[in-house]
């Protein structure tokens, strides 16, 4: 064997092994190798020479042999590229025969051979010779004869005695690892875990340290830091008289590492070879740049390092681990920053199912909104209010929610919807919340006027029942689960500061209540993207005077209902201003159809009518007269400003006092006036001139001086298209990508769920338009309306403020078209502030 060998190479520190050829594992060996650790003696079989044996093509042993003495036993071990792609499980002990069994007797006792040999002969009868494992369930295998027993099973079942010769055993165990990475199940496996179907595999054969034997033998793992924290502390488990990875198999057997009162340690049964470990485990940290864990093996005192692996790790660890690994000077911060994946941030900004409970899973739907909570069921937003103001978590349950669900939600501890998809009112409204929601549920049957909910399993949950929503993968659970508290802790405080070092597009976030911006100020938000103004009217107090101007006869009384609205939008308003401490805060005017507000069932009607004072039959035939075929293209946004101008002009007096208001608290404030679901640029210039009379309405009044901005909310096709004509009325665009995407597909979001998995299943669409933004279609509108707006105006400010800006792949493309900022649900800012660093970072490498 040539030491090159590209296909059959003994691992030394300048020998050709990658990990895109041979394997992580091989690749890890020669790191470990380069460090002067005591690795045993290893070969590494490419990714080529394993898929010629898959095909039946036996290599020449004597190459693969020709490292190890003749009485060595090896063990093999699979290499895929990447580690979490998983592979065949290892053999050891290869070798083991008659005459090898004999000599280790002396050296090892009897019995300890004996057991080696029989645990060598069911490994290699199960995965190799492929026998039914039943054949040695009757058999005594402590009994001083259960080699003899062993080797006649086998014998019978296979028709064949046991192989005796090293090499035709190793043969026999590469072509069944080779065999089975290319098998149907195999590849199923590890492209659900994002591997290719063609990725490769190595193997490593490596001489076997025993673990058995005199003196302290052994086997164990060992890492630097906790897997579930991050924070430094020697984990792991050692076995003494073990193989492998048994000490993590055999429970209370197994020794701790460090001393511990719960019972004996390797560090007391062992102090130097523990000292040893722990020095190997260090170099391994500094000069591998990662946090690794040790597989090893004492024999006699002397410890040897059989593999080294990067620690699994939970979110909140890997945030610690970078963050640890920079401040240490291992890594520089730039690549502590581009470590994490900035969607893992959502395990610590939400509690979560604790990774090892058992799940008892009822129903499946769209994951919308991450986070887990438990919570009784209730099935109207007015239950789940009266839940909350007697301390009890519930679980808001509807078909699918509206605005006058908004209450509910704030009160609840989770949603579950049986329509909609990751764009829909309660997956939008639960991100902005950080409630944990799941949409789109209709694995499950929602009985929602017998007040039952019917799993998959065809178990029933009534009204009061627990159950567990889990937002992250779009689980609900029967009963309470175990969860894991969220942890904004100084090392994710670090990252991020280290994120916003490199980030250069802006993070604003969209808030609609004080408690929303509160949440963005916290998350470090440059800014409020989109105030969406109607949420403000969903309180009791202010619905009922919303329900009269609607109803309302006259401009008059239209002018009366709205006044009494005024000075609460311009207290909320206010309030955000401050809250914002003079960042910037984008208030979007009235947006959604009028209908949305009013109740539909005859309960509510009636309700409306004794609070207007108002006949029964007059109400109701004004709310049907109110209905539309299409109500989302309907009479809404801009075109509900023009036809009902008061309503407009109204909030754009509560913005212009609220200004005044929180200036004379000493805020510096600089407004944004947003108009939603512009067309054209004829409805901007009707806008603006009431505004602008308004403005100077306000000014003379006060006797102060004011500036303010006005853009328009790009979200139908025709505005992004004739962006040239509207520019040059407005100081910014913002990109509404969730209606602009609605309007491109002619797809409705809330109803998108009921098939979008079929078709990202079957290519017809990459992924779902509603989560990652579709850069052919609405990316280029977004690309046109960019380049035409700044054409005109080229001061021209742009955003993108749907639920696209908090996406990664989405910022990508906005920084791309020189947007100024992304603005996204709160606890999303986060989301988006790492992945835009990690975007500068890319292109500063790059």
């Amino acid at each position: 064997m040539q030491q090159n060998d590209p296909d059959i190479t003994l691992i030394t520190a300048d020998a050709p092994v990658a990990a895109n050829t041979h394997g992580g594992r091989a690749k890890c060996l020669q790191r470990l190798v380069r460090l002067d650790l005591p690795v045993p003696e290893t070969i590494a079989l490419s990714f080529d020479q394993v898929h010629r044996i898959a095909a039946g093509r036996v290599p020449d042993m004597a190459p693969i042999l020709a490292p190890f003495a003749d009485d060595q036993l090896l063990c093999v071990r699979p290499s895929s590229e990447d580690p979490d792609w998983g592979g065949p499980g290892a053999v050891l002990n290869i070798g083991m025969n008659g005459a090898r069994l004999e000599t280790l007797s002396e050296r090892i006792g009897a019995r300890a051979a004996a057991r080696l040999y029989v645990k060598f002969i069911q490994s290699y009868s199960i995965h190799v010779a492929r026998l039914d494992p039943d054949i040695f369930d009757d058999l005594d295998l402590n009994a001083p004869d259960a080699v003899v027993q062993v080797l006649d099973a086998y014998e019978d079942e296979a028709e064949e005695p046991f192989p005796q010769a090293r090499g035709d055993q190793l043969i026999g165990v590469l072509r069944s690892m080779a065999r089975a990475w290319e098998g149907t199940t195999a590849r199923l496996l590890r492209t659900a875990k994002g591997a290719p179907a063609d990725a490769g595999l190595g193997l490593v054969v490596q001489s076997m340290v025993l673990g058995v034997g005199q003196g302290e033998c052994g086997s164990g793992v060992l890492q630097l830091v906790s897997s579930e924290t991050g924070l430094p502390q020697v984990t792991g488990r050692y076995l003494s008289q073990s193989q492998g990875r048994d000490a993590l198999q055999t429970g209370a057997a197994a020794l701790f590492l460090e001393r511990d009162d719960r019972g004996p340690s390797l560090e007391e049964q062992a102090p130097t070879a523990f000292e040893h470990l722990k020095e190997h485990a260090a170099v391994m940290r500094a000069r591998l740049r990662e946090e690794m864990q040790c597989e090893f093996a004492v024999d006699n005192g002397v410890v040897h390092i059989l593999d080294g692996v990067r620690v699994q790790r939970t979110a909140r660890a890997a945030v610690r681990i970078a963050v640890s690994l920079a401040k240490d000077g291992v890594i520089p911060r730039e690549e502590a920053v581009m470590r994490i994946e900035p969607r893992a941030l959502n395990e610590l900004l939400h509690r979560q199912i604790d990774p090892n409970a058992e799940r008892d899973g009822v129903g499946n739907g769209v994951a919308a909104s991450p986070g887990a909570a438990t919570g009784k069921i209730v099935f109207s937003a007015a239950e789940a209010q009266a839940s909350a103001a007697r301390g009890e978590a519930c679980v808001l349950v509807r078909r699918e929610t509206n605005p006058e669900d908004i209450r509910g939600m704030h009160a609840a501890s989770a949603a579950l919807t049986e329509r909609g998809g990751i764009t829909s009112h309660a997956a939008v409204i639960a991100r902005g919340l950080g409630l944990p929601c799941v949409v789109g549920a209709s694995s499950m049957r929602f009985q929602t006027r017998k007040k039952r909910l019917i799993g998959m399993d065809g178990r029933v949950f009534r009204e009061g029942d627990v159950i567990t929503v889990d937002g992250s993968n779009g689980q609900i659970l029967a009963g309470e689960a175990p969860m894991v508290e969220a942890a904004l802790d100084d090392a994710f405080q670090s990252l991020m500061t280290w994120a916003d070092a490199v980030r250069d597009i802006d993070v604003r976030a969209n808030a609609d209540t004080p408690d929303d911006a509160r949440t963005a100020l916290n998350f470090n938000a440059q800014g409020i993207g989109l105030c969406r103004t109607e949420h403000m009217f969903f309180e009791a107090d202010r619905l009922i005077a919303i329900r009269e101007m609607i109803l309302a006869d006259t401009p008059e009384d239209r002018s009366a209902a709205l006044a009494q609205l005024l000075p609460l939008q311009k207290s909320s308003i206010a309030e955000l201003f401050r809250i914002m401490q003079g960042m910037p805060v984008c208030v979007r005017l009235f947006d959604p159809p009028l209908h949305e507000f009013l109740p539909t069932d005859r309960s509510g009607l009636r309700d409306l009518a004794e609070a207007l004072n108002l006949p029964l039959s007059d109400v109701t035939r004004r709310v049907e007269a109110l209905g539309e075929y299409n109500p989302m293209l309907g009479m809404r946004g801009v075109r509900l400003g023009i036809t009902v101008p008061e309503i407009y002009e109204m909030q754009a007096r509560a913005i212009f006092e609220a200004m005044l208001l929180a200036r004379a608290d000493g805020t510096p404030v600089l407004p944004e006036i947003m108009i939603p679901l512009v067309s054209a640029k004829r409805e901007v210039e009707l806008v603006k001139t009431r505004i602008d009379g308004i403005a100077a309405a306000v000014r003379t009044e006060s006797g102060q001086n004011f500036d303010y901005r006005l853009g328009v909310m790009v979200e139908t096709p025709r505005a992004a298209l004739r962006a040239e004509d509207i520019a040059p009325h407005c100081d910014f665009f913002s990109f509404g990508t969730n209606d602009l995407t609605q309007m491109t597909y002619g797809l409705s979001r809330d109803d998108a769920g009921r098939f979008m998995s079929p078709y990202v299943q079957q290519g017809v669409f990459p992924e779902d338009p509603f989560h990652i933004m579709d850069r052919e279609g609405v990316g280029e509108l977004l690309k046109l309306g960019a380049e035409r707006g700044r054409k005109a105006r080229p001061e021209l400010i742009l955003s993108v403020c749907g639920e696209h800006g908090g996406s990664p792949e989405s910022i990508a493309y906005c920084r791309e078209l020189g947007m100024n900022y992304v603005s996204c649900s709160p606890f999303r800012v986060p989301v988006a502030r790492l992945a835009a660093a990690q975007l500068a970072i890319q292109d500063k490498i790059a």
